[in-house]
């Protein structure tokens, strides 16, 4: 077996770098535990003041409706070009709207949002926070016995969440309108045939499944961005270091959360139907 010059084998180089993997990743999760329960602790406690919280809300939300708006709009022509193309062969083509209203709301309405959302703001407040970290702000606030938690964090994390919900349903809204128009003005559905199928497939339970999930988006897009900015150390590099590392960690937090709320929701559903049926 190979050895380096200390005379540790390979095997056990890969061994201890494998451990060391597992405790670095450990030991980020207690701490974006930590910081989760301090900034939920802070936020009920003392809430920050009202007029920092609204001006995030703005950034967060008043300013990201533009590309929200654009990926909700051109997702729901694409989803309508392709329901009819694939349905229409097929005599179902009066279900394209059903087709696009169920899955803007239930599915692509929340993902595309919360991806908008972490590539516009979530980057920027990980950059924001990062570089107060490095160039010791953070540290300066810790000085004066502030709490960054609350005095960072919290504010973000009440705007994020509350604007992630409206940012959604807005997604939705400009998705069902762009499938509207590509139905209608260019394959020649009538509005009728568009909107008929819609009450009686898409329910409440529908928009609360979309909501929901973009609540919990919104949490975790808020903190991971905060931990990544907080937790940031080796100036400038470090900073667009951590601001790419948050911005995939986000994605996948987001991909991975999705499966596991519609899973939980949607047995939820099933169990209150059988309850009350």
């Amino acid at each position: 077996m190979e050895a380096n010059e200390e005379g540790i084998s390979r095997d056990g180089i890969i061994e201890r770098w494998i451990y060391r993997l597992k405790l670095h990743f450990l030991v980020a999760i207690g701490e974006y535990v930590q910081l989760f329960i301090d900034t939920v602790k802070a936020t009920l406690w003392r809430p920050p003041k009202l007029r920092i919280i609204l001006k995030l809300m703005y950034n967060i939300g008043v300013a990201s409706l533009a590309v929200v708006a654009i990926t909700g709009f051109f997702t729901g022509l694409v989803l309508a070009a392709q329901s009819f193309y694939q349905l229409d062969n097929k005599g179902l083509s009066g279900i394209t709207g059903l087709m696009v209203g169920k899955a803007m709301i239930t599915e692509l309405g929340p993902i595309l949002t919360a991806f908008m959302v972490t590539g516009r703001v979530g980057a920027a407040i990980c950059a924001e926070l990062g570089t107060m970290r490095v160039t010791e702000q953070i540290d300066a606030l810790q000085s004066m016995a502030v709490n960054p938690n609350r005095f960072l964090v919290a504010p973000r994390f009440i705007a994020g969440m509350f604007m992630m919900p409206l940012l959604t349903l807005f997604s939705m809204v400009m998705g069902i309108f762009g499938g509207y128009l590509i139905s209608v003005y260019f394959f020649d559905m009538s509005p009728g045939a568009y909107f008929d199928p819609m009450p009686n497939h898409i329910t409440l339970f529908d928009f609360f499944n979309g909501s929901v999930k973009a609540f919990f988006f919104g949490i975790l897009i808020m903190t991971i961005s905060c931990y990544k900015g907080m937790k940031t150390s080796g100036g400038a590099e470090g900073v667009g270091r951590n601001t790419t590392n948050s911005v995939v960690i986000c994605y996948i937090a987001i991909l991975c959360s999705n499966f596991f709320l519609t899973i939980a929701l949607n047995s939820l559903h099933k169990e209150i139907a059988r309850i009350f049926s």
